[in-house]
């Protein structure tokens, strides 16, 4: 049966070490310029803040939703994506960090078993502002020692685990060489 092409980033569905998951809350830079969606791989800036996580780039987690005061209703405001250029002073992100946990995500083209503990990038920086879900996807042409996750497992989603035919879903963990938290150097 062919799997439904429906990305929807990386969800958390395990963790490693049998641990609770748990997202950590991150600052956003008022007006920072780029939409973030639930599922999006996100970066480690300077001075504590969050930012789109670039293809090839140190992965600090999975972003999770935004908390702010809405600056044209004055009132507290959860949503699912952060919008770009949102000029609130207490913009707190969730993220999901812990480069313990696994997380569930879509092939972009043909994922197989072979793909097991190979090194995979992602694609895809868009997302759905109705639904709030990022569309980043796993990269499928590119499986070596590197990258930014390593895939541990094909799914077991009945509608989304045919290694037969494109898309379907894998469980991946955050690359060591790869992740805020595993690297031997700081931020600069």
């Amino acid at each position: 049966m062919a799997n439904q092409d429906a990305a929807f980033g990386f969800r958390p569905v395990a963790h490693l070490a049998g641990g609770t998951i748990r997202a950590r809350e991150y600052k956003i830079a008022a007006n920072y310029n780029t939409a973030i969606y639930t599922g999006q791989a996100v970066t480690a800036v300077t001075a504590g803040g969050i930012e789109i996580c670039a293809v090839g780039a140190v992965v600090l987690g999975i972003f999770y939703g935004v908390s702010y005061t809405d600056p044209t209703t004055g009132k507290p405001t959860w949503s699912k994506y952060y919008p770009a250029s949102t000029n609130a002073s207490d913009l707190k992100a969730m993220v999901y960090d812990d480069p313990y946990i696994v997380f569930e995500a879509q092939h972009d083209e043909t994922g197989t078993a072979a793909m097991n503990f190979g090194g995979h990038d992602f694609v895809g920086t868009s997302g759905s502002t109705i639904t709030g879900r990022s569309t980043q996807e796993i990269d499928t042409s590119e499986v070596d020692t590197s990258g930014q996750f390593k895939q541990i497992g094909i799914s077991t989603d009945p509608d989304n685990s045919d290694t037969s035919s494109a898309n379907c879903n894998a469980y991946v963990v955050m690359n060591t060489a790869e992740h805020t938290w595993k690297l031997t150097t700081a931020l600069s």
